[in-house]
């Protein structure tokens, strides 16, 4: 079932914790948010977005507890909040089914090729860790790029900040929440996440 389409494969398998949720409606399909929990090898569960059809739900719902398993891609679009454009980050549900727990294991794998399309950008974690922030555009049908943000480790960053735009890369990781903390421009201090895909394997095509 699982296979790389246009160079952009994601495969989940994780918990429902909330949805679905109407998102919105293209050529008179709807299509709806669906969280899900996926743990880490560390205890820490990213809290990953679907965006599911209609015709893939099947009429009904998954609930909050489910286990289900993902096969589709990783989309980006964008959307103004607060008169600002900010990049949503989610997966394309191509296909799902619903699984037990005697044979479940959480799964979460990202495989993509495309284009390095800004500089990367290679930094030290407030811990010591060589990080590189990377945008990868991936191409798929109709003309149309998803721009994905992402982030490689050690060695992957050293190697991540070598790159230049135009640059033809295959990478494959696994799609992460991440909270943060930033001053409003009121001066308020709120708790924000970020969606990127943390790279374990890179290199140029």
């Amino acid at each position: 079932m699982e296979c790389i389409v246009e160079g952009n494969a994601a495969h989940l398998s994780g918990r429902v914790l909330s949805g679905p949720v109407f998102n919105h409606k293209t050529y008179g399909e709807a299509f709806y948010l669906i969280v899900i929990g996926i743990f880490r090898r560390s205890g820490y569960e990213d809290r990953i977005r679907l965006i599911v059809s209609e015709k893939i739900l099947g009429g009904r719902s998954p609930r909050e507890g489910e286990l289900i398993e993902i096969h589709g891609q990783v989309r980006t679009y964008n959307r103004e909040v607060d008169g600002r454009s900010r990049l949503e980050v989610t997966v394309f549900a191509r296909e799902m089914e619903y699984r037990s727990g005697d044979d479940f294991t959480y799964e979460n794998r990202i495989s993509m090729e495309g284009f390095i399309c800004k500089d990367p950008v290679r930094r030290t974690s407030p811990l010591g860790r060589e990080i590189c922030d990377l945008m990868i555009a991936v191409n798929r049908m109709y003309n149309k790029s998803d721009y994905i943000p992402s982030i490689a480790w050690g060695r992957n960053a050293v190697y991540a900040e070598t790159l230049r735009v135009g640059d033809k890369v295959s990478a494959e990781g696994r799609i992460q929440s991440r909270d943060y903390r930033k001053f409003t421009d009121e001066g308020y201090l709120v708790t924000k996440t970020a969606y990127e895909v943390s790279v374990g394997r890179i290199e140029k095509v």
